[in-house]
């Protein structure tokens, strides 16, 4: 189906809702959620305060927009980069690399995420959490369906279940990632996917 095209004034307020979700992102990431005020957030946007919260009914809406806008960003580009190929090997390799550069390109809303997310969802906005949960076991599923293809093919052994595969898989680049969040210099994020992929290869991989 053919999108229709958006009119001038609906781009413009486009426009304006992500400037300002853009400098809610800025401040929560910096001062926690509890430490900024709607003033704040119109204020560091150049908007009127009156103006944001016609997009926003309160900084609880706009906290869970901010959040489920930023999920359904990295979900889709996890779902993309595992559609890129037919093959397990190269679906895998493409889910790394490409996890490794949205987190690496997205720092700001990735403190956030790990400082406040899941308390802030239980007190602020319920229901959220359960949402965001949602969308990661969605990703862990569509992982475990490519070890389970791939094992069914025989191009991986039948070492442990698939979701369980899938788990061992993103909790290891997720790791990786924190180690690399707290000592860049230290502990480098690996550029070649396969310097994680090889940790579950050698056993995994028929020869």
């Amino acid at each position: 189906m053919k999108k229709e095209k958006l009119t001038r004034r609906e781009r413009e307020k486009l426009r304006q809702r992500q400037e300002m979700l853009a400098a809610a992102l800025e401040l929560f990431s910096e001062k926690g959620y509890h430490n900024v005020s709607m003033h704040e957030i119109a204020e560091k946007s150049e908007f009127a305060i009156g103006t944001l919260y016609k997009f926003f009914q309160s900084k609880e809406d706009l906290y869970r927009a901010l959040l489920m806008e930023e999920c359904h960003k990295f979900h889709d580009a996890f779902v993309r980069a595992m559609e890129q190929s037919k093959d397990e090997v190269e679906q895998l390799r493409n889910y790394v690399r490409v996890k490794g550069e949205m987190f690496r390109n997205n720092l700001p809303f990735i403190r956030l995420y790990l400082a406040e997310s899941r308390g802030v969802s239980y007190t602020v906005t319920p229901g959220l959490y359960a949402e965001l949960r949602d969308k990661y076991h969605g990703i862990l599923e569509r992982l475990a369906a490519i070890f389970e293809s791939g094992i069914r093919r025989g191009r991986f052994r039948a070492i442990a279940d698939p979701y369980y595969l899938a788990v061992a898989l993103d909790s290891a680049v997720n790791a990786l990632h924190l180690l690399w969040l707290e000592s860049p210099e230290s502990y480098p994020y690996p550029e070649d996917p396969d310097a994680v992929l090889n940790i579950f290869f050698k056993e995994l991989m028929e020869s």
